[in-house]
C-alpha cells in the first residue's frame, strides 16, 4: 500500500490528521477519511482525537515510550502507583499490559489494542509529587508508594506492600510528602517506616 509507506515518512511517534495530510499531499478533510480507513484496516491505532500511532510502531514501543502516551491520552497526569515503583525498581512484582497514572481531571481507563491505560483521580491539593523524565512525567519514588498506600486506604487500590523495598526510599522526603496527606496515611507510613529499620 503506497499510503502506508509515505505514512512510515512522518517520523513521529504518534501523529495527527495535519501530518496524515502533509505526507500524503491531500486535504484536512480527506486525512480524516484516510486516518479512519488506516484505523479500519489495522494499519493505525487510534491514541485519542486526531492522534494516531502505526502498529508496527506500537508494537516496538518501549516503557518510557507509553509513559509518554500515558501522559498524553489524560492531560494533566502523572504515572503513578505500582507502575513508577516497578520503573524504579522498588516493587518485585511485574506489570503486564497496563499502565497506572494519576490525574486531576477524571477517573477512567483507556484501552489500545489491549493495553489499558487506568487514570485515578486524585485532590488538587494532592497532585504534586512527580518530575519529568525525557519525554514523560512520573511520581517520584515515594509519591508513588503514598498515592498507592492513600487509594489503598480509601479502599479504591489493592497493591502488595510486602513487594515494597523501603531501603530505597529517602526516608525524609517520604515523610515530608507525607504531612499533606490524612493523618491515616502518616500514621501507616510511621509505623511501615520503623518495622524497615527495625
Amino acid at each position: 500500500m503506497v499510503n502506508y509507506d509515505k505514512l512510515n515518512k512522518i517520523g513521529k511517534l504518534y501523529f495527527g490528521y495535519e501530518d496524515i495530510a502533509k505526507v500524503l499531499g491531500i486535504s484536512l478533510a480527506s486525512a480524516r477519511v484516510e486516518a479512519h480507513r488506516f484505523v479500519k484496516y489495522g494499519i493505525l491505532l487510534r491514541i485519542k482525537r486526531n492522534l494516531y500511532i502505526l502498529r508496527s510502531v506500537w508494537q516496538g514501543l518501549s516503557q518510557e515510550e507509553r509513559f509518554a502516551i500515558a501522559n498524553i491520552i489524560q492531560v494533566p497526569s502523572y504515572v503513578s502507583f505500582m507502575s513508577a515503583l516497578e520503573y524504579y525498581g522498588i516493587t518485585t512484582q511485574v506489570l503486564r499490559d497496563f499502565i497506572e497514572s494519576v490525574s486531576q481531571k477524571r477517573t477512567k481507563e483507556v484501552s489500545i489494542d489491549g493495553f489499558v491505560f487506568i487514570y485515578t483521580k486524585i485532590k488538587s491539593e494532592l497532585y504534586f509529587g512527580f518530575v519529568r523524565k525525557g519525554d514523560f512525567f512520573i511520581a517520584e519514588p515515594e509519591k508513588a508508594f503514598l498515592d498507592s498506600l492513600y487509594m489503598a486506604l480509601l479502599g479504591r487500590y489493592r497493591f502488595d506492600i510486602s513487594s515494597i523495598d523501603f531501603d530505597k526510599f529517602d526516608i525524609k522526603k517520604l515523610r515530608g510528602f507525607s504531612r499533606r496527606y490524612p493523618k491515616k496515611v502518616r500514621g501507616e507510613v510511621e509505623r511501615y517506616v520503623q518495622s524497615s529499620q527495625a
